[in-house]
């Protein structure tokens, strides 16, 4: 009889988020580059000319090395949980999600001239996360609570009428908490839970025997 196979350690390479690093390390580089913010940041006018790449890079830059270390850390955390559970909804999410963010606030918020950091795309995932796992287990409130965590922190943050990022320092001044990019991200979690919900096979006829 074949021994089962022993459980592979959290810590093995095999099961380290390698693309979530990967990231992690470009986003590393834009913020210790010198003004590497002015050619990769979601900057309204630039988008207006033609800069598309902002779209994308825009959540990879951060206004500041506190604001990089909060982003950053929750990034490889959810790269580390949701990418071996879900993996098609991660890579195609990590695609998406931006550029759904970046048109929603760029068409509603017109205001919003420069937005910089993962904490919407993380929020995102988050929500995605912390749904899937409630649903598999109604009784589960553990990943609610650490969805109600994050969610706490965005309010104590707008709870200070947005001049700064509550817990978080930005290197610039007048640099305000997009509550709309936030709302964005939340909004593509919950159409791919409504799409995968729907797609969930459906139980068949019940027949008896006579």
């Amino acid at each position: 009889m074949p021994r089962p196979a022993e459980p592979v350690s959290i810590l093995a390479p095999s099961r380290w988020p390698w693309f979530a690093l990967a990231i992690a390390a470009i986003t590393f580089c834009f913020q210790a580059i010198p003004n590497s913010r002015t050619w990769f940041i979601y900057d309204r006018a630039a988008l207006a000319e033609g800069e598309w790449w902002r779209i994308w890079t825009g959540h990879l830059t951060h206004f500041g090395w506190p604001h990089w270390f909060v982003d950053v850390g929750l990034w490889l955390v959810l790269g580390w949980v949701l990418g071996p559970r879900h993996p098609r909804f991660y890579y195609i999410a990590v695609v998406f999600m931006p550029l759904f963010i970046s048109s929603i606030i760029f068409w509603a918020e017109p205001g919003l001239l420069r937005y910089g950091g993962l904490s919407a795309v993380n929020l995102g995932l988050l929500l995605y996360l912390a749904l899937q796992g409630w649903r598999r287990q109604w009784t589960d409130w553990f990943w609610p609570s650490v969805l109600a965590i994050y969610v706490a922190e965005i309010g104590f943050e707008l709870l200070q009428d947005g001049s700064g990022g509550g817990l978080i320092r930005f290197d610039e001044p007048g640099i305000r908490i997009a509550t709309g990019a936030h709302l964005a991200g939340a909004a593509y979690a919950m159409i791919a839970v409504g799409w995968t919900w729907l797609r969930r096979p459906r139980a068949g006829p019940c027949h008896g025997k006579v």
